[in-house]
């Protein structure tokens, strides 16, 4: 069985800046991939190219097994497309944008309403507002339903909870488990690092650069030392303190506390506690930290720029 999305050594670049540097990946299908990368990573430029928006400068990609180039009209009635940005029509309605979109791709909303069901109950109530008066959760929903509308084999969802809160993003992603279920191969960015556990395997991205591609706890795994979480009130004098600690391979704040990572070889942590409390942080708190996607992508990013 071919992959539903196959990618060989893309490149892109805009003027003197390359937007992506030999990107290859595949995405299986029925496999909930996800990009994960901060703004400006690449992740746009390359979901334009994939949905056939947008022409590389070099590589190849295929999306069910069609060529992006030669192959586009096939390929855009064979997948959903969910633009970072919303790009409904905010004077229609709500029923009237999904109208729109299912005429456009040749059925109707009862054909396929078994598909939008779960996401389209929550907006029925809203079936009569103008989609540009919706909470932003609400919009997310109802541009994922138009994605949907077609059925498609593949979808494409460019940062979908951008802005949203958190209790609509955790809904989203509810839904997309849901999808995957009944086959339908999804690759989703984001730049918020806690969304790529819920990926069945995840690409790290940085300046147009794949740093590693695996499973969530693949990634997780392949963490480097000793990783140790400290606060004190002085934060950014902390913060200072320990990137010249000799034993600090590197120091980033994440939420309320600093993530410490070990040069080579120190496992101990106990003594750089010791010597942060000697430099007068006396309300030190300081406990083995738990790794995570951030810390990986940290680390991997400072091995780049070495």
């Amino acid at each position: 069985m071919k992959p539903a999305i196959s990618i060989q050594k893309l490149n892109k670049s805009y003027k003197d800046e390359q937007a992506l540097k030999n990107i290859s990946f595949d995405v299986e299908q029925g496999e909930l991939f996800g990009l994960i990368g901060p703004d400006g990573a690449g992740k746009s430029t390359l979901f334009r190219i994939l949905t056939t928006l947008l022409l590389a400068d070099n590589g190849e990609a295929e999306v069910m097994g069609l060529d992006v180039v030669d192959d586009f009209r096939n390929i855009r009635n064979r997948i959903g497309y969910m633009p970072g940005r919303f790009s409904l029509y905010q004077d229609l309605t709500v029923e009237e944008n999904l109208d729109f979109f299912a005429t456009i791709f040749g059925t109707t909303i009862e054909a396929n309403y078994d598909l939008i069901k779960d996401i389209y109950v929550q907006l029925e109530p809203f079936k009569d507002r103008p989609a540009g008066k919706l909470s932003g959760g609400m919009k997310q929903k109802l541009a994922l339903c138009c994605a949907l509308i077609h059925k498609p084999e593949v979808l494409f969802l460019d940062e979908p909870t951008t802005g949203v809160d958190p209790v609509s993003r955790k809904e989203f992603w509810q839904m997309l488990k849901r999808l995957k279920q009944q086959g339908i191969a999804i690759l989703v960015s984001t730049p918020y690092m806690d969304e790529a556990a819920l990926c069945d395997r995840i690409a790290l991205i940085q300046k147009g650069e794949i740093l590693s591609i695996a499973s969530p706890e693949s990634i997780n795994d392949s963490f480097h030392g000793t990783l140790v979480a400290m606060k004190s009130h002085r934060m950014y004098e902390l913060l200072k303190a320990l990137r010249i600690h000799p034993k600090v391979e590197s120091c980033y704040a994440f939420g309320e506390y600093l993530n410490a990572t070990l040069v080579e070889g120190v496992t101990d942590w106990k003594p750089i506690e010791q010597d942060m409390r000697d430099k007068g942080f006396d309300d030190l708190v300081a406990h083995d930290a738990t790794v995570g996607i951030e810390n990986v992508f940290m680390q991997l990013l400072s091995k780049t720029e070495a």
